[in-house]
Order: structure tokens, then sequence, then C-alpha cells
């Protein structure tokens, strides 16, 4: 998801990165895209450096992040952020922890529709889900499973589990477990986490 840097769109449109470009799909979200087929025809071109990239996802029906026990936790779906959004430090904390995490997003029929990063933050000074729940970082970009194999993942065996007695949704994000965890970072500072070939999902850090 993009949008041209001198127009304020918080959700963006689905686009398609092509080198050193940007070029707009015709689709209204990433979940139509997905839901449309993933063959949606072509718009403008746009650089990449005259572009904004955001969350994949910003309004996700659900999220839920895969433990090594191999069931899962919610996360808050309403406190998505995406490449270089502020993320502020919560009430109570004095600094936040980067977590990094490899995300599908479900597509059409339940299917998986692509993989981003995640940054699980943690704010280790909280007690229970409130250490966790005011931000969640995706992005910066996507990848289709014809683009990326998540070799180290079992996310069919996760999706199966996350589905049982439910029904999947285009749009949710369901995270794997194993989490790596970055140093501290506090209001003032930039945090990164990183995964070949996604790129750096970068977030500055203010009070």
């Amino acid at each position: 998801m993009f949008s041209p840097r001198d127009r304020e769109l918080e959700r963006g449109w689905p686009g398609r990165i092509d080198g050193d470009r940007v070029v707009q799909l015709a689709a209204q979200t990433l979940q139509s895209f997905f839901t449309g087929g993933g063959d949606a025809r072509e718009h403008a071109g746009y650089a990449l450096g005259d572009v904004v990239l955001r969350a994949p996802v910003l309004h996700p029906p659900s999220v839920r992040i895969f433990t090594p026990a191999g069931d899962f936790v919610f996360a808050n779906p309403t406190a998505i952020h995406g490449p270089d959004d502020v993320v502020y430090v919560p009430e109570g904390a004095s600094g936040i922890v980067p977590v990094l995490r490899l995300a599908a997003i479900v597509g059409a029929e339940g299917a998986i529709g692509g993989y981003t990063l995640m940054n699980d933050w943690h704010a280790p000074e909280l007690e229970g889900v409130k250490a966790f729940d005011f931000a969640t970082s995706l992005g910066p970009v996507v990848l289709t499973p014809d683009e990326y194999e998540a070799d180290d993942v079992d996310f069919p065996k996760l999706l199966a589990h996350a589905a049982r007695n439910t029904r999947l949704l285009p749009g949710d994000v369901i995270a794997a477990a194993g989490g790596d965890r970055e140093e501290l970072v506090r209001a003032g500072e930039t945090a990164e986490v990183s995964l070949p070939p996604f790129g750096v999902l970068r977030n500055p850090v203010a009070a």
C-alpha cells in the first residue's frame, strides 16, 4: 500500500513495485486485490522516492500472534502502524522493545495472500496484555506466495489452527512464533527490524 507524498491518504492504494517505480493497481485495498484474484489492471506509475509506503492492512479484521507452544493470542487490530509511522511509548513505560516476526496476510477463500514483516512491540515494564496492545507495525512490502516461500514456518498449519471452528477473512493477519527481540528503544530514537528480501520496517519512537 502506498500514497504519493503530496497527498494525505491514510490507507493509500495497492501498488506493485517495479524497480525504482510503484505502479498503482485498480483495487481499493489489499484485501480486495487478493479477493479479485490478484489480477487488477494497472493505473499510473510513480517514482519510488515520491511515495510513502503504508501499512499493508490498516484495519485487519483480526490479528493472531502464535506462541512457541503452538497456540495464539489476539493482538489489537486498531493499533496498526505502517512504515515510518511514529510509535508512542505507552504511559508507564520508559521505552519499548521491537520484536520482529514474519506474518501472513489472509487472501481469498482463507488462503495466504502474501507475507510481510511485523514489529510486535513490547513494553516490558507493563504487565499483562497492556505490555503489547499499544502498537503493532506492518510492512514495508508484501510478497506473494509466488515470490516468497516461508521455509522455516509452516503457515498452512497455523492457518488451519486459526480457522478451526471459525472463518478467516481477507486481511486477517497471522504472525509466526519465535520473534527476534531487539534492544530497548526510547523516545527520540528510531527502531528498525529487517528480514531479506522484505527490506527494513522502520518507525520513529516518541513520548
